[in-house]
């Protein structure tokens, strides 16, 4: 069971990349487009990868043509693969492990990123009544983070997220009670490219939707629940995020804003926003 408060600025559930074997960059496959400069197939390492497990072009991935790298977020997975599942035995020194290194990989990102939004929903005043079930939840999820690599493989990953997403459905619906109003429902909506400048979304349920280059400058999206929801192009550009609800660095990452954008102070303003 886990000794300390979870918490979503909890640095066991950010990326570490100093403490991993280079993971992302090695285990899964990406295709050449406007997102990677070329083709890789998975496990085999990424060109740009270094002998210290580093990235040479992490300063200028997006100069580079690599944007998609610059959304992706492990959640601290990598890190707890390379130094606990494997004991800090990395796939160069121990070639035999490393199929079974990169098939885990995948899997503990799954249980970090439910680890992170289950975080979030106890830090909600809100969500007070399901807390228990919420910790109960973690502290679940979190052992399992701590188990062998053949335990892991056998985790059934969409179930566990189904039964997970029920209680942070419930913490959603429990913080987003308490805004003033009628709450907009646009759970899976397909949004892309619509105009939505200004639009009035504060406890909106954004679940899910698919807002690619949807234009959202000025929007009120304060307490709104954006779990999963494609922010990729999305112009933010003077819109509020305040209190957003399980919202993540790779979405804002995937996403356009400027200094008048406000977002959640757990999260940080993408490099390349605007102003």
């Amino acid at each position: 069971m886990s000794q300390h408060t979870p918490n979503a600025a909890n640095p066991d559930l950010q990326a570490d990349c100093g403490n991993c074997f280079g993971l992302c960059c090695v285990a899964l496959p990406f295709t050449r487009s406007a997102d990677f400069a070329a083709n890789k197939a998975a496990g085999t390492p990424c060109g740009n990868l270094q002998q210290d497990f580093h990235c040479g072009i992490h300063e200028r991935l997006r100069d580079s043509g690599y944007n998609g790298c610059t959304v992706f977020d492990c959640f601290g997975a990598g890190q707890k693969v390379s130094q606990v599942t494997f004991e800090g035995r990395s796939w160069r020194e121990e070639p035999g492990s490393a199929r079974t290194m990169y098939e885990v990989f995948p899997v503990m990102r799954h249980l970090h990123e439910l680890l992170r939004y289950i975080a979030e929903a106890m830090d909600l005043a809100a969500a007070r009544p399901v807390r228990r079930d919420l910790r109960r939840a973690y502290d679940r999820i979190d052992a399992m983070t701590r188990d062998t690599a053949e335990s892991l493989l056998a985790v059934d990953v969409m179930a566990l997220r189904g039964e997970v997403n029920a209680l942070l459905l419930r913490a959603s619906e429990l913080a987003r009670a308490a805004v003033p109003g009628r709450k907009k429902d646009h759970r899976g909506a397909d949004l892309m490219g619509k105009r939505l400048r200004n639009a009035k979304l504060r406890g909106a349920s954004m679940r899910g939707a698919y807002l690619i280059a949807a234009d959202l400058s000025g929007a009120d999206l304060r307490e709104a629940d954006l779990i999963g929801a494609d922010l990729r192009d999305a112009n933010l550009c003077g819109a509020d995020l305040t209190g957003a609800l399980f919202l993540t660095q790779p979405q804002l990452n995937a996403a356009r804003g400027d200094r008048a954008t406000r977002i959640p102070a757990t999260l940080q303003r993408p490099g390349h926003w605007a102003g």
